[in-house]
């Protein structure tokens, strides 16, 4: 079954116009979305067999996913 990328506008609807508004707004922000987006990316790929990893390093990717996602959410509710 193929992993699909989830971004977080698609994750999170409701805030899509705060997400806008904090990419133009706050470096910290762009720079944890690009981040984030970028580990996400890397997890798709793992998982859909295009790249290999150890089965740590995906379970590490993955609690920097969730650590980063996490983060974005507490700015996206303040």
């Amino acid at each position: 079954m193929m992993q699909d990328h989830h971004p977080l506008a698609k994750d999170f609807p409701e805030f899509r116009d705060k997400i806008h508004a904090l990419k133009a707004t706050s470096t910290h922000f762009v720079r944890l979305e690009k981040e984030y987006e970028e580990v996400d990316k890397a997890i798709v790929r793992l998982e859909n067999g295009l790249e290999h990893a150890s089965s740590m390093e995906l379970e590490h990717k993955k609690q920097l996913r969730c650590s980063l996602k996490d983060e974005l959410y507490a700015m996206l509710r303040a």
